[in-house]
């Protein structure tokens, strides 16, 4: 290989004996260590970003600005990366399987800041070589100071032109198919953009708790178009709200504080004391249904399988939890009124909040966890009374983990119905869900996560009879 561009694994020892010692090296900015060490983890440990990043901006001391560079640095690089690593494959003559994964890393925060921040090109390039140049060695700086030269010489749009769509948007092809199969092929692009946009913080008031107006109080922030309950920030961390931190308010996207609301709305006649969330885990909108629950003088079961989820189902403030497998479930058939079942999927419809997951799913990911839904779905039905409602709920848009689902179990049993969505819900008149009276929220359209949401209805024994 030739030029800088090629093998410098022979330039990262040291000097020779005896030479003079070498000049200090500069030091690396903290915000571009932080975002460094949380690509790190999510390739080494498997690591969630968004769990990640808190102990490393804490450890690091960043906060402020510092701390809000580090976190769009971190995340727009995880989101980009099937973009700029067909960018730097145009800028390196080896397959980028070749580079070192730590250089690699590197070169991918280096190519974020100059394709898609306001960074200048010589700061971008000159913090990554020091960064390369600390963690791997001074061959290995040299390398990416020439790579990174070359992914400054032209802007964005020009790299990805002609890049297939699955690239030019860094998608997984087979991502790209099963979005565009759900959403259709005139709003497929825009689905992709919005899943590259960096979410805003969005918080919910548990009602009774919390006010939206106590929320609304930061700077710059915006009531949500649709839950009466949320509110939106410009910036910064929710950790410094009083209500927040008091556990009376908490960080939920509003297409998750309306799969709540479609349960707490839909139509119900008689008793209306006991709700059940089946699938808990980690808690958020338990505590919203907790919170309308109290209110609406109903109690409200979070159901959770595993011990450690179902334990910050209670830190969310749920009282009553079990922890217990959602499809062999320790309740009576029959015993409540309201059942949510948010399923385990492939979490599709939230890749803009978790970067990450676009590049750990596979296809056959969606194959397994259909019977897992269907059985989650079966065992609700099972539990709700006749009459009761059962909310069904996935934050993917994937036909087989929605349709396909809801389709296979009312056709098991013709005493079920398919209900429209009340409320809050029904009046989102472009969501109209891949069933009659079912809701799909889209990023592009409504700026929630991609959740699926569809009512079912038990026949009350009165209408069996007739």
């Amino acid at each position: 290989m030739s030029g800088s561009t090629g093998n410098y694994r022979n330039k990262r020892r040291g000097g020779r004996p005896g030479a003079p010692p070498k000049a200090s090296r500069a030091p690396i900015d903290p915000a571009r260590l932080a975002a460094f060490e949380v690509l790190k983890a999510v390739r080494v440990d498997d690591a969630y970003a968004n769990l990640a990043l808190p102990h490393v901006l804490s450890r690091l001391g960043l906060s402020g600005r510092d701390a809000a560079f580090a976190t769009e640095l971190a995340s727009g690089t995880l989101r980009g990366i099937g973009t700029y690593d067909a960018v730097l494959a145009r800028c390196i003559d080896r397959p980028l399987a070749k580079v070192e994964a730590k250089v690699l890393d590197a070169l991918r925060l280096g190519a974020h800041q100059l394709l898609a921040m306001r960074v200048p090109s010589h700061a971008a390039i000159a913090t990554t070589v020091d960064l390369v140049k600390s963690k791997v060695g001074p061959g290995a700086g040299g390398f990416a100071n020439a790579v990174l030269r070359k992914v400054a010489a032209k802007p964005l749009a020009e790299w990805t032109a002609d890049l297939p769509l699955p690239e030019r948007t860094s998608h997984p092809a087979w991502i790209v198919d099963v979005l565009r199969d759900a959403v259709g092929a005139d709003e497929i692009e825009a689905l992709l953009a919005a899943d590259n946009e960096p979410p805003r913080v969005t918080l919910v008031a548990r009602p009774g708790r919390a006010t939206p107006q106590e929320l609304a109080e930061t700077d710059g922030s915006e009531r949500t178009r649709f839950s009466p309950y949320g509110v939106t920030l410009s910036g910064g961390s929710p950790v410094g709200i009083a209500a927040v931190a008091e556990g009376r308010a908490g960080v939920q996207d509003e297409g998750s504080q309306l799969v709540a609301l479609a349960l707490t709305e839909a139509r119900l006649d008689g008793r209306d004391t006991r709700w059940l969330d089946l699938c808990a885990g980690p808690g958020g909108k338990a505590a919203l249904l907790d919170a309308l629950a109290a209110q609406a003088g109903a109690t409200l079961v979070g159901n959770e399988r595993q011990p450690h989820r179902a334990g910050l189902v209670k830190g969310n403030g749920v009282a009553s939890v079990v922890a217990a497998d959602g499809t062999r479930p320790p309740f009576r058939p029959g015993t409540f009124d309201r059942v949510l079942v948010d399923a385990p999927c492939s979490g599709l419809g939230a890749l803009r909040r978790r970067p990450e997951a676009r590049w750990r799913r596979k296809l056959a990911d969606i194959t397994e966890l259909v019977p897992l839904q269907e059985d989650l779905l079966r065992s609700a039905l099972d539990l709700v009374r006749p009459g009761g409602v059962v909310v069904y709920a996935t934050c993917s848009p994937a036909l087989a983990e929605t349709r396909a689902v809801v389709e296979a179990v009312l056709g098991e049993d013709p005493t079920l119905t398919l209900e429209p969505t009340a409320g809050v819900v029904a009046e989102i008149s472009d969501a109209e869900g891949p069933l009659p009276g079912t809701v799909q929220l889209w990023p592009h359209r409504h700026g929630t996560d991609a959740m699926f949401i569809a009512v079912l209805r038990k026949a009350a024994l009165d209408d069996e009879d007739r």
